[in-house]
């Protein structure tokens, strides 16, 4: 099953893929491999909360905030690599938690990213991980997701 019939079956459509916020490219291509930059995620061009998740975001609402960040990192990968069904498999999800103090749930959270990768690509979607917990991130926003994804 292709990529794009797999999303097509979990009534999956990516978004557009974010235009950077600073001097950066939102996915590179290099040696079998895409790399993401970080994704926020972005719907229709806006953030959907902005906050520290603990406080003013709560854990569920961020965990979908995590898969949105996915889906937006895929589409950014995609873009780069010439098409959805060129992308193999992850290998690698970085996620920051904007982190109230005491929040200690960031591996819950970045779950929404991995989750919704392990739903598209199956067993290619197993990857390594790292779920931090930040004092802030860009434009406010609560989660920000990067991924590494192996080419076909």
């Amino acid at each position: 099953m292709t990529v794009a019939s797999r999303l097509a079956e979990l009534g999956i459509e990516l978004p557009a893929v974010a235009a950077p916020v600073a001097a950066y490219v939102p996915a590179v291509v290099h040696g079998g491999l895409v790399y993401t930059s970080g994704q926020l995620p972005f719907v229709e061009g806006a953030l959907p909360a902005v906050g520290k998740v603990g406080a003013e975001v709560s854990a569920e609402d961020a965990k979908t905030y995590a898969r949105t960040c996915a889906l937006n990192a895929l589409a950014a990968a995609a873009d780069a690599a010439g098409g959805v069904d060129r992308i193999a498999g992850v290998l690698r999800v970085g996620g920051f938690v904007a982190s109230a103090e005491g929040f200690t749930g960031q591996p819950g959270v970045i779950n929404g990213a991995s989750d919704v990768l392990g739903e598209i690509f199956g067993d290619a979607g197993r990857h390594a991980r790292a779920a931090v917990g930040v004092a802030e991130l860009p434009l406010g926003s609560p989660v920000e997701v990067e991924v590494a994804f192996r080419l076909a």
